[in-house]
């Protein structure tokens, strides 16, 4: 896959909801599951973006500190927003995937592991309302899922 195919795939998940993101079972890919919607609760299609082969899966907090400290209220883990509290609002339940995902052009950590182990790989960077992901991996199936 090269980055002009992967960037468009990428391109795809623009405005969409995370429903759920991290390795999967085995330990040796990492996955999205997608909703086209960022406000559907179940209604959209889900999609699954499985990056294979990934060595390098970082996740880092897109929030700033003080809006860390308004948030911590256990009360904004449930399902429905609490009257009188303040924060950020984390029984939503999805993460806005904006602006999206980001091919690294000329990615460093790219090419030394494509050098290693002897086949292609890429890094992207992938900003939700929540979290920011940056993965090393060397291909990208994407697969709608039933229901």
């Amino acid at each position: 896959m090269d980055s002009a195919e992967l960037q468009s795939r990428l391109d795809d998940i623009a405005d969409c909801g995370l429903k759920h993101h991290g390795f999967v079972a085995y330990n040796r890919d990492y996955e999205l599951l997608v909703r086209s919607s960022p406000h559907a609760a179940g209604g959209s299609p889900m999609v699954r973006y499985l990056f294979r082969h990934c060595v390098l899966a970082q996740c880092r907090t897109m929030l700033a500190p003080g809006h860390w400290r308004a948030s911590l209220d256990e009360r904004l883990t449930e399902s429905e927003f609490p009257d009188g509290v303040g924060g950020f609002f984390w029984g939503v339940g999805f993460q806005h995937l904006y602006p999206g995902g980001t091919v690294v052009a000329e990615s460093q950590q790219a090419r030394n592991w494509s050098k290693a182990v002897g086949i292609d790989f890429h890094e992207v960077r992938i900003e939700t309302d929540t979290h920011e992901l940056t993965l090393v991996f060397s291909d990208l199936r994407v697969t709608p899922l039933p229901g």
